[in-house]
């Protein structure tokens, strides 16, 4: 039984990657320092205090994930894990609303049928929901994007329940991004994942992230302080940070690094009602 469910799963598997997943190079060109970015494959760090604007573009990319392509959507699935237990659903309906020009209950829900919510508690379980969702990701060759909020949401209590072992400590986040990085290779998906500030950044820390030229136009507080695993997958980079803001338009900057190409762009943006806007 177990073998032939096995051999049924890796017949899906093909059909869905013959199928192929739909391209995300239109999700939000301003946010890339490359063209044609994201591309199967990406993984995506945004990277930022809290209160920069991260969770808000995220719902900005799913927004434009689950509209219809009729509405100026993708149409494609986007697959959530929530760690931060933050994940707004009425501030993501707003957005719908604010964009689709036909706001009834109806076309909401039907955008909503594309997004599947997980939420996760500690490292075990995310890494358990990990294992689980290969399955769908074999069964819906239209879920494209993974998004990861947040990848060091259980830093500290792995940290101390690792005692003074770092091996012990890093154990479960290196294998949830091992296994994270099978599953955006074989199943051809784009993952976003946001980590916090926690760490001051050292002398001299941005140098091996910035072409030299481009060293005085940042700010940037980061010090990397998640597993090697981890940092050696990420293929981009996005550093958020607040403006001074006034009235009820909110403004933020992104500094979004191209890690493989070294190429770096700076951009800013506003969250409205309706969302992000650059």
């Amino acid at each position: 039984m177990g073998d032939a469910f096995r051999r049924a799963e890796s017949g899906t598997q093909l059909l869905a990657r013959l199928e192929g997943r739909s391209s995300l190079k239109n999700l939000e060109p301003s946010l890339f320092a490359e063209e044609g970015s994201p591309v199967h494959g990406d993984v995506i760090e945004f990277h930022g205090p809290e209160g920069t604007g991260k969770t808000e573009m995220l719902y900005h990319l799913i927004a434009r994930c689950i509209i219809p392509k009729s509405g100026g959507g993708l149409e494609v699935e986007v697959m959530f894990i929530d760690t931060d237990y933050h994940f707004d659903l009425l501030r993501l309906v707003t957005i719908l609303e604010n964009r689709l020009a036909q706001r009834t209950e109806e076309m909401i829900k039907q955008c909503l049928e594309r997004l599947f919510l997980v939420n996760c508690n500690s490292s075990t379980q995310l890494l358990l929901t990990l294992y689980s969702l290969e399955n769908m990701f074999c069964a819906h060759p239209s879920l494209c994007l993974l998004i990861l909020d947040s990848v060091s949401a259980f830093y500290w209590i792995d940290r101390s329940n690792g005692g003074d072992s770092l091996k012990l400590q890093e154990m479960n986040l290196k294998k949830c991004a091992n296994f994270l990085e099978k599953l955006v290779r074989e199943h051809h998906l784009v993952l976003f994942a946001t980590t916090q500030t926690l760490m001051q950044k050292s002398t001299n820390s941005a140098e091996s992230f910035f072409p030299l030229k481009l060293q005085h136009e940042t700010d940037t507080d980061y010090r990397p302080y998640l597993c090697k695993s981890w940092q050696q997958m990420v293929t981009h980079r996005i550093f958020f940070s607040k403006h001074c803001n006034s009235g009820n338009t909110k403004s933020f900057t992104v500094l979004s690094c191209h890690l493989k190409r070294n190429h770096v762009v700076k951009r800013s943006f506003s969250v409205a009602e309706c969302g992000v806007q650059f």
